[in-house]
């Protein structure tokens, strides 16, 4: 479960990661949670931010992510990418 982006906001920590077993999936897509969050939420990054499970996630919390997934799309379909092609991954840190 390769982590991708760590989002530091002033009241939660956000953890996007690819789990390994969806690396046959072609739509991209990432897994969202909270720190110490046991289901996460899955976001389909194409065509368009969409959400494809809600894991335990409130449905504030779940307009936060795709704030924040909508705002670092590029970034993270960039890491999909190296995913994908079997490249190594550089997590991304962000403070807000």
């Amino acid at each position: 479960m390769p982590k991708v982006l760590i989002y530091i906001s002033k009241r939660l920590t956000w953890i996007f990661l690819f789990y390994g077993s969806d690396f046959n999936e072609n739509r991209a897509h990432v897994h969202v949670g909270k720190r110490d969050t046991d289901k996460y939420c899955k976001l389909w990054l194409e065509p368009e931010i969409e959400v494809g499970s809600k894991g335990d996630l409130t449905d504030s919390q779940i307009n936060d992510i795709v704030n924040i997934a909508e705002k670092y799309k590029d970034l993270l379909l960039n890491q999909w990418n190296k995913f994908k092609a079997g490249d190594s991954i550089r997590i991304i840190t962000i403070k807000a």
